[in-house]
């Protein structure tokens, strides 16, 4: 006969298998019977209109989740979390780990909610904001070990200054536990700074971590971290996430920067700027120096007679060079003079050549008009119209009647035509 299990052994089953398929769960339902115990704890009972499962919200994670101190029953909620089983009642409940209203049950709503609470209280008034020294000494830097955000906050204080001393404060920057790690290195800071002599005393704190999610960034939205920024007795600068991401860290800080960069150039702009300073005047310093010394071994090279001798020669090469190009001058004034004349004799020749060629063509027109006039009285020119020129036979020419009446008759006359001579012999005239 098999063995009759244990109650003790029953509840041990039904742990393991419960608590192992159970490990993440989340739960909506209507709140009712919510309590707080003196331990810091809360305890709930999650209800839809069939069932009821029992929640507990231990203090750690109460603190860590900013809705809690806004519940009340009869609220609609996510809540998420594992299954624990109680060995002994052998009950079950849910161990709640984060919560969220219903419909708007984002990180955003209850990081409004936070928001506006503290706002409320007072813990963003900037006029109680204590200023960040322009040259601190020693800086604490509360990030995760080897994140990359403390190195480039490291490269830039680096890069820019010499003589900063730097305290590192590790702390987990995400997930459930970051927010009290978070706290317990500012605390360890604040312990360190309060403990040392006057000139190991901490002067800036600078929080930061790269960029995220808002459910990666979180752990700087705690409200227990943010009293504890509030009440911190040293300046604080916030460096976390990107230009886009904002915390609850970011607004109580006395300081927010956008970037482990911009909080590294905010802190050594001071130290920057002397040391340029210092490098501008070391600079002007050697280039006076070094001015005043080559003045004076100028001065004294001056006095040495290899020095006098050399200035004479100077002095003589430089006449010299006067006296040849007033040679050159001389030379080039004979030569424009040359130049000149020959100028002057080029445009004499132009001119008279220029003069024949016009009288040239002025006889020429005149030539050519008095033989078109000829042409014009050549008789030749007359015979070809039909005209005829009389001649006695003398050959001389009979100009008119009065002429032609004085011939004899009979008398030999020539006529002449265009192409050609004609006989003939005077008749009587009447």
């Amino acid at each position: 006969m098999d063995k009759v299990p244990s109650v003790s052994e029953v509840i041990f089953n039904i742990k393991r298998l419960l608590e192992g398929e159970f490990r993440t769960v989340s739960v909506e339902g209507e709140i009712s019977n919510l309590s707080h115990s003196s331990s810091g704890h809360w305890y709930l009972t999650l209800s839809d209109s069939d069932s009821s499962l029992s929640a507990a919200v231990f203090k750690m994670d109460a603190l860590r989740n900013p809705l809690m101190k806004s519940l009340k029953n009869g609220d609609k909620v996510i809540c998420s979390g594992s299954i624990g089983v109680y060995n002994k009642r052998g009950t079950f409940q849910l161990i709640v780990k984060r919560i969220s209203p219903v419909g708007k049950g984002d990180l955003k709503e209850q990081f409004e909610m936070l928001k506006r609470k503290l706002a409320a209280e007072g813990l963003f008034d900037p006029q109680i904001k204590k200023e960040i020294p322009t040259l601190p000494n020693r800086i604490a830097v509360i990030t995760a070990k080897g994140a990359a955000a403390l190195q480039d906050f490291l490269n830039i204080i680096d890069r820019r200054t010499q003589w900063y001393d730097i305290l590192l404060s590790p702390a987990l920057v995400q997930g459930d536990a970051a927010p009290a790690s978070l706290r317990k290195a500012l605390f360890n800071v604040i312990k360190y700074s309060m403990d040392a002599p006057e000139d190991k005393k901490i002067d800036v704190i600078v929080f930061t971590r790269g960029g995220g999610s808002m459910e990666d960034l979180w752990a700087f939205n705690d409200e227990g971290l943010a009293w504890d920024i509030f009440n911190c007795p040293i300046p604080i600068i916030s460096a976390v996430g990107h230009q886009v991401d904002t915390t609850i860290c970011d607004m109580v800080s006395d300081l927010r920067c956008e970037t482990p960069s911009a909080a590294a150039e905010v802190l050594s702009n001071a130290q920057a700027e002397i040391k340029e300073t210092l490098d501008w005047s070391g600079r002007h310093l050697a280039r006076s120096m070094t001015h005043i010394l080559g003045r004076s071994s100028e001065r004294l090279q001056m006095g040495h007679p290899k020095r006098v001798l050399d200035v004479i020669w100077r002095r003589v090469n430089e006449q010299q060079k006067k006296l040849g190009r007033i040679d050159l001058i001389n030379r080039a004034n004979d030569y424009l003079g040359i130049y000149n004349y020959n100028q002057r004799l080029d445009d004499s020749i132009y001119r008279l050549k220029t003069g024949i060629e016009k009288k040239y063509s002025r006889l020429e027109e005149r030539n050519r008009s008095a033989y078109d006039l000829l042409r014009v009285l050549d008789p030749t020119n007359v015979l070809g119209r039909g005209y005829s020129i009389v001649k006695d036979d003398n050959d001389k020419v009979v100009p008119s009647m009065k002429v032609f009446e004085k011939l004899k008759s009979g008398q030999k006359i020539s006529l002449m035509f265009h192409d050609g001579v004609g006989i003939a012999r005077a008749g009587e005239s009447s």
